[in-house]
């Protein structure tokens, strides 16, 4: 018996590809590979900017609370210490103080920060941000706020 001529024209050209299709595959699975790591590294960039964010809205309302606060001379006092422990349990290493010159004082919450940048030590950059008129220390994160007493 014999053989459609399709068989024949089919085991043709597999031996005709000879090894292409392997290549093929081990470069799909290598660019699915790029993109999935691609796909991992943008997931914890977000999720480490959404933690960031998160801490500096908890640091936007203490300030705030603080503000509030600091208008009353009688609670001032009372209050800034009942929000700088709060500061110390929302926030890693948090302090909140407040700043005065002349009519207009400023809440100031710092923060230590995980940060992927160089630190001081490095040589690039400030070796402290300034805050609310004060440098905040090195390897922290700092919100001001600014109001009339």
């Amino acid at each position: 018996m014999r053989r459609p001529a399709f068989h024949t024209r089919l085991r043709a050209h597999a031996s005709a590809c000879g090894g292409s299709s392997l290549i093929e595959v081990m470069l799909a699975v290598a660019l699915v590979a790029v993109s999935a790591l691609g796909l991992i590294a943008a997931q914890v960039w977000t999720a480490r900017e959404a933690r960031a964010m998160s801490l500096r809205e908890s640091a936007t309302w203490i300030a705030d609370s603080i503000a509030e606060a600091t208008r009353t001379p009688s609670v001032g006092n009372a209050a800034l210490n009942q929000w700088s422990a709060w500061a110390s349990v929302l926030l890693p290493h948090g302090d909140a103080s407040v700043g005065e010159s002349g009519a207009v004082a400023a809440a100031r919450v710092t923060w230590a920060s995980v940060r992927d940048r160089p630190t001081a030590g490095d040589g690039i950059g400030p070796s402290a941000e300034p805050c609310g008129g004060v440098d905040a220390p090195a390897g922290s994160s700092c919100v001001a706020l600014a109001f009339a007493q």
